[in-house]
């Protein structure tokens, strides 16, 4: 098991356009990528501008597959600009 944890912060302007956007990336992401197992879009109205991701894998380098899709690369094109901050943290699992 590989977590992904990812904090976005969105140029207020930007949220309307972004959020579907995301939306249809973690869909894709479940739909079509066999080691993509869990992909969550988090949202707190006290952080209106902030997005969390919480993504679990099959590995790291179903992770490193999810970041080669056709799906994920126009993406991360699409909101570049909308994005103001990005933090991406990763673990593996360490337990069973």
């Amino acid at each position: 098991m590989f977590a992904v944890t990812v904090v976005l912060k969105i140029r207020e302007e930007s949220m309307d356009a972004f959020l579907p956007l995301m939306i249809e990336n973690a869909k894709s992401s479940l739909k079509t990528e066999p080691g993509c197992r869990q992909f969550d879009v988090c949202s707190d109205p006290a952080r209106p501008s902030e997005i969390f991701l919480y993504e679990i894998y099959d590995d790291a380098a179903a992770f490193q597959a999810h970041l080669e899709t056709p799906h994920f690369k126009k993406f991360d094109a699409g909101v570049a600009e909308m994005i103001e901050e990005k933090s991406v943290r990763t673990y593996a699992k360490v337990v069973s």
